[in-house]
């Protein structure tokens, strides 16, 4: 049994290393990922030239002629994977800060780390024309920046989920109100950009745009799954108790907020501020799994699936008229932060 009273399992290793693992969540991750595998399958197959599923796993293999070779590895594959891996790092993030702040709203949404990210994004853009490396480069400052500021003025002999909430939801008030000044002063054509992109969208991407989130989530991911994902269990069962088994909290949280802020910034710099990704993925991940504690590997398949299902609906949907997927997360995930509000006032505690 586990420390929260849910059963797991124990993998052993001939080397004598030991892996814990719960079954039903085990069970929940490789379905959302089973469905992203699909969703891509199809989405890669969606456009003007469409390809049924056959041929989109032909080609993959390398077995398909060369016109449909480009179409799918240089066309398509880009965005879709753009598409995996924000999802996937969003849902990871978005994990990470709702069992640190211990509250179900501890969404960079929210927080203020994606509009910190998008403010620094858009002086690259307004400034130098923004690369991918300079948008991924300003993008990590401006939210590096934000998430310093806001742990800052929450701090108070600790660290508070809800003080880090409100301070976090100023935060995002004000930096709306930034990032909307820094539009109104473009010019017409950045403007239109950088509106675009602060949708939310997979349009365009290529490699250039994949790797440098690529490259962050290949430390980051580990880091937090890996090194953090035992002390943060301990965490939500509250500082004390988790000091009294040896973890550092304060520096194991320092730590994952750190991670969690750069795979924001990494996830805006490679696709826009995609909202509500990170708030309805560890969610939907934590109903499905009925287990407590962080859910990190289930909400990282569940984000993955989560945005790739999205920008499918958004191609496909709509006819002619393709949507960005960060509107189909806005109108899905707005929808249910109004039913999450309503639970948590139901439930009395907000």
């Amino acid at each position: 049994m586990s420390l929260t009273g849910t059963r797991e399992n124990v993998l052993r290793t001939p080397g004598g290393l030991s892996v814990n693992y719960r079954p039903r969540a085990l069970l929940v991750g490789t379905g959302c990922l089973v469905l992203a595998l699909v969703a891509a399958v199809f989405a890669i197959g969606s456009g003007e030239y469409p390809m049924a599923p056959g041929e989109v796993i032909r080609t993959l293999l390398g077995q398909g002629d060369p016109a449909d070779a480009f179409i799918v590895n240089e066309l398509r594959l880009p965005r879709t994977v753009t598409a995996l891996l924000v999802g996937a790092s969003l849902g990871l993030c978005g994990a990470v800060f709702q069992a640190v702040v211990r509250n179900p709203l501890g969404s960079p949404d929210i927080l203020g780390f994606t509009n910190g990210a998008a403010a620094g994004a858009l002086l690259v853009i307004f400034a130098a024309g923004g690369s991918s490396a300079l948008l991924a480069g300003g993008a990590v400052t401006g939210a590096v920046v934000t998430g310093a500021l806001i742990y800052a003025l929450a701090w108070k002999r600790g660290m508070h989920g809800y003080r880090l909430v409100l301070v976090g939801v100023g935060a995002t008030a004000i930096l709306t109100g930034v990032n909307s000044y820094l539009i109104t002063r473009a010019g017409i054509t950045e403007a239109s950009r950088a509106v675009l992109w602060m949708t939310g969208s997979l349009d365009g991407r290529g490699w250039n745009d994949v790797m440098p989130l690529a490259v962050g989530m290949v430390v980051l991911v580990p880091l937090v799954l890996l090194g953090c994902g035992r002390a943060l269990r301990m965490m939500e069962m509250g500082d004390d108790a988790a000091c009294a088994l040896g973890v550092r909290v304060e520096r194991t949280r320092l730590a994952l907020l750190a991670a969690g802020v750069l795979l924001v910034a990494l996830s805006a710099a490679a696709a826009g501020p995609v909202s509500f990704v990170a708030l309805t993925a560890p969610q939907l991940a934590r109903r499905l799994t009925r287990t407590p504690g962080p859910n990190l590997l289930p909400s990282l398949c569940m984000g993955a699936a989560l945005l790739i299902c999205a920008d499918l609906v958004a191609q496909r949907a709509f006819g002619e008229h393709q949507l960005p997927v960060g509107v189909i997360t806005g109108v899905v995930g707005g929808g249910y932060l109004v039913w999450l509000l309503a639970t948590e006032r139901r439930a009395g505690r907000i």
